[in-house]
């Protein structure tokens, strides 16, 4: 409900709060529902990180009604002072840009003798649900007041919404004009900035052009509707609207969609095209895109336990190949959030029994194989002692009882596969060239690959099969690309540790097939076998070819192969013209067939392919 301090009629109180420079609310508030970001609703202010005040105080009958804001929480809070007791205050917190909003959020009034009170902490944005907010706060001492909503422009570095396109670096436009009465309404974007603007042309006076933003996609946009909605003027037969952003990293909201929208001036209604986001660069609107579903609150990507260490990795890949640390806060999000325990159902159907390890032997390893990117990505010491802990696990399960060695795939002991096995080569080589004077892993590093190397699972072609029967011999199944980029990256570290040839030529066979047949690349193309004809592949699967490539691009760096460089540009060209649609969403398919579906799990694979790219571009 409004607030409405004063027992006077609804029009007579608006218009008395007008003419003292006090706040009426134009609207009913509506009630809040806890928004969880960094933190929850109601933190205690005296946890917050920091203490900013970027809109002016108000008074109200002579108590300052203040909005604090903690910019790495991404939270407010309010406080009243010089008051008495029984005045309030509280927070606002709009969705839709101050047209409508949640009030009286963290409600507080003065108690007993004290002279003042603050509320509790509210988030200013909510970016798992997609929406951007703002907030002020508003104080109550016999009269109502309120400060500046906080933030009402999006920021990304130094391009603000508002900027004039005559200062745009680039103007492309990267969806189809739509047309309405003879008017050409198009979107415009700086792909350099991530600003977009829209035109209308062809038209007369009183004609419109505006923006819709979206943070998920273009499936709602209350925040964004009608961004900088302009008229065309007398005498003039187009105009343009002011540009916009479409990233806002204070409010860890990547990936907005934004589309132009358009009326002429003798109908009510309009048109628009179709929903659109800018590409810096490849690799870089492949990663906003697939941050778009990570979940800040659980700091994961929702469903799927394994596959977002893969997807961890990649984004790691990317800051590191790219050099930007827009997304360095979701490792140690990331870190912190989920190396405690969870139940069965909480991470995935085994339980999480602690730093990343379940009864899923190769589940922890792709988690080591994060945390050793972090750690050579930030320095962390934090990130190798994870990962060390976690391959100590792996390493219980070497048994050389059963086939004179290997590890088996989980802790039933059921399976001898490759993924675990080529996990543990590539770790137990990774922590010998980590740790100074190792003796211990490097020791176990040239064991593993000893048994590798005999175990029969690399078939007389050369192809990585899926695993041993339990008579010690290739079981012939699927080849994947995920075991065969495995085995490469792994043999090509141990040659970097050891200068070993054998390993060497083992990388170099393994690649050379890999590019060359028909089981795993069709047309030039990396293909899985459930990316033909009508097949689609599961959860699992569809991250499979982005750990291929991380490994290839290895080998391609320490050898300098043109062909293997080739390969690999020719992998991030088939995505980017094939396998991409305007929203930069990256699909199964890396060749553009169908059915190819697109969700996070392939956004990070093929997020691979483009870093790959560009780490051998560079």
């Amino acid at each position: 409900m409004a607030v409405r301090p004063h027992p006077l009629p609804g029009a007579l109180l608006a218009l008395l709060l007008a003419l003292t420079g006090l706040v009426a609310l134009p609207s009913p508030a509506r009630a809040a529902t806890p928004v969880c970001a960094l933190a929850c609703d109601t933190l205690d202010p005296s946890k917050a990180q920091r203490d900013t005040f970027p809109v002016p105080d108000r008074t109200v009958n002579g108590r300052v009604v203040r909005l604090h804001v903690s910019d790495p929480d991404g939270m407010a809070w309010a406080s009243i002072d010089g008051g008495t007791a029984g005045d309030a205050v509280w927070l606002d917190r709009s969705w839709d840009r101050g047209a409508t909003w949640e009030g009286l959020l963290g409600r507080a009034s003065v108690p007993g003798s004290w002279t003042g009170t603050r509320t509790l902490m509210h988030n200013i944005t909510d970016p798992v649900g997609h929406r951007r907010g703002w907030i002020r706060a508003c104080g109550d001492a016999a009269g109502v007041t309120c400060t500046d909503w906080v933030y009402p422009k999006v920021c990304d570095g130094t391009s603000c919404d508002g900027a004039d396109p005559s200062t745009a670096a680039g103007d492309d436009t990267p969806v189809p004009a739509t047309s309405l009465f003879g008017r050409a309404i198009s979107l415009h974007v700086d792909h350099r900035s991530g600003m977009a603007w829209g035109v209308v042309a062809n038209g007369g006076a009183g004609d419109e052009i505006w923006l819709d933003r979206s943070w998920d996609g273009g499936a709602s946009h209350p925040e964004g509707s009608s961004l900088g909605r302009t008229s065309v003027p007398a005498g003039a037969a187009s105009t343009r609207t002011a540009m916009f952003a479409t990233r806002d990293p204070r409010g860890l909201l990547y990936g907005g969609a934004v589309r132009a929208c358009g009326r002429e001036a003798a109908h009510q209604e309009g048109s628009c095209t179709a929903w659109a986001r800018p590409a810096p660069t490849r690799a870089r609107a492949a990663a906003d895109a697939l941050m778009a579903s990570y979940h800040t609150n659980e700091g994961w990507w929702q469903s799927s336990w394994w596959n977002s260490a893969v997807a961890l990795t990649s984004v790691i890949d990317f800051a590191e190949q790219s050099g930007r640390h827009d997304y360095d806060w979701v490792i140690a999000r990331t870190y912190e959030q989920n190396r405690g325990t969870f139940p069965a159902g909480g991470r995935g159907s085994d339980p999480i029994e602690g730093h990343f390890i379940s009864r899923a032997i190769d589940d922890a390893g792709w988690w080591a194989v994060a945390w050793l990117a972090a750690y050579d990505h930030t320095g962390e010491r934090r990130y190798l002692e994870e990962a060390v802990t976690i391959t100590d696990y792996v390493h219980r399960y070497w048994d050389t009882g059963t086939c004179g060695g290997g590890v088996w795939w989980d802790r039933e002991r059921t399976y001898k596969n490759a993924v675990t096995n080529g996990l543990y080569l590539w770790l137990t080589t990774s922590l010998h060239q980590r740790i100074g004077g190792d003796t211990v892993w490097g020791g176990r590093a040239t064991a593993a690959a000893d048994w590798y190397l005999a175990s029969g699972m690399i078939g007389s072609s050369g192809l990585v099969n899926d695993g041993i029967t339990a008579g010690c011999a290739n079981n012939g199944q699927t080849v994947w690309s995920y075991n065969q980029g495995l085995a490469i990256g792994a043999f090509t570290q141990l040659w970097r540790s050891t200068g070993s040839g054998r390993y060497l030529d083992t990388a170099e066979r393994l690649a050379d097939t890999a590019i060359s047949s028909p089981a795993l690349t069709r047309g030039g193309v990396l293909t899985e076998s459930c990316d033909l004809g009508t097949a689609s592949c599961d959860d699992n699967q569809k991250q499979f070819k982005g750990i291929f490539v991380r490994h290839l691009a290895d080998l391609a760096d320490a050898t300098g192969s043109a062909r293997y460089g080739t390969y690999l540009a020719k992998q991030a060209d088939s995505v980017w013209t094939t396998d991409r649609d305007t929203l930069n969403r990256l699909g199964q398919r890396w060749s553009g067939t169908v059915p190819n579906p697109s969700d996070w799990r392939t956004q990070a694979s093929a997020l691979g392919a483009l870093t790959a790219a560009g780490r051998l571009a560079d």
